[in-house]
């Protein structure tokens, strides 16, 4: 069992939230991981001392592989000399001097490769993205040296495909493009942020493409630690726990809770894998019965 968790839009300033970063260390060190995705804005304003705090919590999570990008809040909005000619300063000062990243992990039988894309774009596009065509090579060429049977993540800051039921915000130039080269390269998840509100589904949902067989699996992560959540998670905050064997991934969304002082899990969707989302020869019930007895743990085995 391959074991992820996702975090993101922590907002290190003064929409974050102590009491809720806290409660996150406390519930990641209670779970088995083997690989953490951080999906940008670490900061509010790109402050030295904002991303002291960032990555003073990033170092506080479990000792296990990380992969973390900007988003358009980990670079300046008002410095805006600074933005035009060192955007990302701060940024690869505390946090990274890599600004893409690939993470190969494996825990047991189960491997991954994480491919995580800087969308923040800071001299085009502050609010909604890009990805240029050179990135998404690097997919490509890094995919393509990937087994067959491992898991193939993207990660990035800004959305591809926004949830069916919120338009407030457009998703990125090129996002159909970008969508239909993922699934030529047998893409299984995108991993997002900056809606500050979780949707767990299908690409399909949003867009059919070129390929409408199968899709990709999009799990958009909510703010974890600040005040600034939206929509149906107004003033919420959440995280993903992604797990992945042989047959089956699963997404279980964990939401704060004031009440009780702590996350707690609200959702959970499973979703076959490749190969096994093709059952030409199968009927529907033995489909279903594959379906129920797949495993779905947390005891990292």
């Amino acid at each position: 069992m391959l074991n992820l968790l996702q975090i993101s839009d922590l907002h290190f300033g003064p929409p974050y939230v102590p009491g809720v970063g806290d409660a996150l260390l406390k519930q990641a060190q209670q779970l088995p991981i083997d690989a953490i995705v951080v999906n940008g804005d670490l900061t509010q304003r790109a402050t030295a001392e904002q991303f002291e705090q960032a990555k003073a919590f990033i170092d506080a999570l479990p000792e296990v592989p990380y992969v973390v990008i900007p988003g358009n809040h980990d670079v300046p909005l008002y410095r805006v000399w600074e933005r035009l000619t060192d955007p990302y300063r701060e940024y690869q000062k505390h946090i990274s001097t890599e600004l893409n990243q690939v993470l190969r992990v494996h825990a047991g039988d189960q491997g991954a490769c994480i491919v995580a894309l800087n969308s923040a774009a800071p001299r085009r596009a502050i609010t909604n993205g890009r990805v240029d065509p050179w990135q998404l090579e690097l997919c490509g060429r890094e995919f393509d040296q990937t087994p067959a049977g491992e898991l193939r993540i993207v990660v990035v800051h800004h959305h591809f495909a926004p949830p069916p039921d919120y338009d407030r915000s457009p998703v990125m130039p090129g996002a159909r493009r970008a969508l239909d080269y993922f699934q030529a390269h047998d893409v299984d998840l995108l991993l997002g942020g900056h809606l500050h509100r979780a949707y767990i589904g299908n690409s399909l949902d949003i867009y059919a493409g070129g390929e409408r067989e199968h899709g990709i699996i999009v799990a958009q992560c909510g703010t974890t630690t600040s005040r600034r959540g939206r929509a149906r998670e107004r003033e919420k905050n959440s995280f993903n726990y992604i797990q992945a064997d042989e047959h089956t991934l699963t997404v279980t969304h964990w939401m704060f809770f004031t009440d009780e002082g702590r996350f707690a899990p609200v959702g959970r969707h499973m979703f076959p894998r490749r190969p096994h989302h093709r059952l030409p020869e199968a009927s529907a019930d033995e489909s279903e019965a594959a379906l129920t007895e797949a495993p779905n743990r947390r005891d990292g085995g």
